[in-house]
């Protein structure tokens, strides 16, 4: 009996012959034609992984799994306490109902490399049309349901997509989103006009079709007739995801087709650890990332049972909503953001919730989205009894750049680090001229070319643009954007994105860091550090605080202690004296904090509502708590 690897073994393997190494896992991989070049390094800084093959992504993700006899188990859990539905697909009835809508898609002129968006809530229909353009060869773009009209046609624009997948409606707590309206108006706005739409009626609010442009799902799903997967180049697109640009023009992060099976299948198992048949739940949007590589392909690649939740974290009914889902579906494996552990922390910091359900299944919870700060990280490991595991990676990249790899060896967890470069991923910290840091600096965190399968190749019709924005700066390296550090134990700290970091009189100072003391204030539930202008020192930092739920001490008292606090942890060198409390921090969907927004309307700057926006009204509450510190003065 042979030894099982380590993690730095593979870690070593991976980076001195990564051909070699991604050749091995893409063994595991249905091919219809095998590669010709494991790495295609012709036209370098731009390289392309396993050029010449032929793969399908819908094949890998569903078919192969009923030919292998896992036919009857569950592929996708539908839950929606918004709606109080329940759902499971099998296997089988996912691939017969995939090739249907593929063959729904073909019969309205779409074919191999033709764009469609994917405009649904977090409905199984939302996966099953994601699956049906792979299955074909079109290349989807799943713009989040309810997104603006003029956001959405941008994205229109940009693709020229061909067709429009939507539901009728979105679903939130106390409130029902038309679509048709905003789809409507999106079309009209945008110059490139698409030949048609396929709307789902959801029962909660019919659309009314346009006739000769729309198609009703239900009824052309039922008339159509199977159709087979299409091979396809693993260098061909499988989707484009669009993610904010700072010049107003959204990024079209386009992720391959070989790469995104081979890396995603590989992460199941050696990242998160769960096997075929396990419960796997990553409790996100099919409009982020997250969704699709962990909702949709990394699941069903691994086959997995992956859950749909159409919900909240917190009042959808209450804070034990994650734990019901654990309890009644045997839940192996829970990643989320750090911000829905937050928000469910705020509303029940004693963990009552959690006693009122067998969550013992549950193997791991891995959060990211947004850095983990130590006392929600130290929470969960104390309620729930399981490893926690923080890791970190991108829209850009599709799946980790550092991780806890517990399917390989389960490193010590260090708070507040994201543990260590996964395989795959050679780690540098540079400064602005691109010289390396010393360890325990904080500097530029970049990832040596060429990065490994599965992350994105280019920006869609915008290659310059890619070039310009993650390879120039920093010749022979992506640029993450975040800024961060690495220890003597090879552990990797990120602290904020790179334009997050203040400097304060000379000294570079990490907006993370600081929020991770004003997190430890038994009274604060959330927090957002960012720097604002001050004639003097250039910059000083200011802290908002969100207090947990029943809090009623004197906000002045809570922000004497806050400044206390950073004064005994940090220094007097933080300059920290700005304290304001806000109700809620303004975030994207995604759970992100939007700090340079805030930090635009504290200098009285010019800025525009981020599209991606949860609650555009939240800014005015946030303008309010910035004039009581002296700020927000236009």
């Amino acid at each position: 009996m042979t030894n099982k690897p380590g993690f730095n073994e593979i870690y070593q393997a991976s980076i001195d012959q990564p051909e070699t190494f991604w050749a091995e896992q893409a063994e595991n991989v249905y091919w219809y034609k095998k590669w010709d070049r494991v790495l295609d390094d012709s036209d370098a800084p731009h390289y392309r992984w396993f050029a010449g093959g032929q793969t399908n992504v819908c094949y890998n993700a569903v078919d192969r799994h009923v030919e292998a006899g896992r036919g009857d188990q569950a592929a996708i859990i539908y839950d929606s306490p918004i709606t109080g539905t329940k759902d499971r697909l099998s296997y089988r009835v996912l691939r017969d109902r995939v090739a249907k809508f593929a063959s729904v898609l073909l019969d309205r002129g779409i074919q191999k490399g033709d764009r469609v968006i994917i405009y649904m809530p977090m409905i199984p229909e939302a996966v099953i049309a994601m699956l049906a353009c792979a299955r074909i060869g079109a290349i989807h773009s799943v713009v989040f349901g309810g997104f603006a009209a003029r956001e959405l046609a941008v994205r229109i624009d940009d693709a020229r997509a061909k067709l429009i997948v939507a539901a009728s409606c979105g679903i939130e707590p106390g409130r029902v989103i038309e679509y048709m309206p905003l789809l409507n108006r999106a079309i009209e706005l945008a110059e490139y006009k698409p030949e048609g739409c396929v709307v789902y009626q959801r029962e909660q609010a019919v659309a009314e079709l346009m006739e000769g442009r729309d198609t009703e799902w239900q009824a052309a799903e039922a008339q159509a007739q199977a159709c087979d997967c299409v091979p396809v180049e693993a260098t061909d697109p499988l989707y484009i995801l669009y993610t904010s640009g700072t010049t107003g023009q959204p990024k079209g992060v386009v992720r391959d087709t070989g790469g995104s099976i081979v890396s995603l299948q590989w992460t199941m198992k050696n990242i998160y650890n769960v096997e075929p048949g396990e419960v796997y739940w990553a409790a996100s949007d099919v409009g982020w990332v997250v969704g699709h590589s962990y909702i949709v392909y990394g699941p069903l690649f691994a086959g997995n049972t992956t859950i749909i939740f159409e919900g909240k974290p917190v009042g959808t009914p209450d804070p034990g909503t994650f734990w019901r889902i654990i309890n009644d579906y045997k839940v192996s494996v829970l990643f989320t953001a750090p911000t829905a552990f937050r928000a469910i922390k705020k509303e029940d910091p004693g963990g009552e919730y959690i006693k009122k359900y067998d969550i013992s299944s549950l193997k791991a919870l891995f959060l990211a989205g947004e850095r983990t700060d130590p006392a929600t990280l130290e929470w969960a490991e104390q309620k729930l009894g399981v490893p926690v595991i923080d890791h970190w990676w991108q829209t850009e990249t599709g799946w980790s750049i550092c991780a806890n790899c517990i399917g390989i060896e389960q490193l010590p967890v260090v708070s507040g680090s994201p543990t260590r470069p996964a395989p795959g991923w050679e780690l540098a910290v540079l400064d602005e001229g691109g010289a390396p840091m010393a360890v325990g600096e904080i500097g530029a965190l970049v990832a040596k070319l060429p990065l490994p399968p599965g992350t994105f190749p280019t920006l869609w019709q915008a290659k310059d643009r890619y070039f310009s924005a993650y390879l120039e700066q920093f010749p022979g390296y992506y640029e993450t954007g975040d800024a961060g550090y690495i220890d003597e134990n090879g552990y990797v700290f990120v602290m904020a994105r790179t334009d997050d970091v203040i400097n304060v009189a000379g000294h570079r100072l990490s907006t993370g860091a600081m929020e991770e003391v004003l997190a430890f204030h038994p009274d604060v539930a959330e927090c957002a550090v960012f720097g604002v202008h001050d004639a003097l020192k250039g910059q000083l930092p200011l802290g908002l605080v969100i207090l947990n739920s029943g809090c009623d001490r004197s906000h002045e008292d809570i922000a004497k202690e806050c400044i206390a606090l950073m004064r005994e942890k940090i220094g007097p060198v933080a300059a920290f004296k700005l304290v304001g409390v806000a109700t809620r921090l303004p975030k994207t969907r995604s759970g992100k904090v939007l700090r340079a927004t805030m930090r635009n309307i504290a200098d009285g700057e010019p800025y525009t509502v981020p599209a991606t926006i949860d609650d555009p009204a939240i800014l005015n509450e946030i303008e309010q708590s910035l004039k009581a510190l002296g700020y927000a003065n236009t």
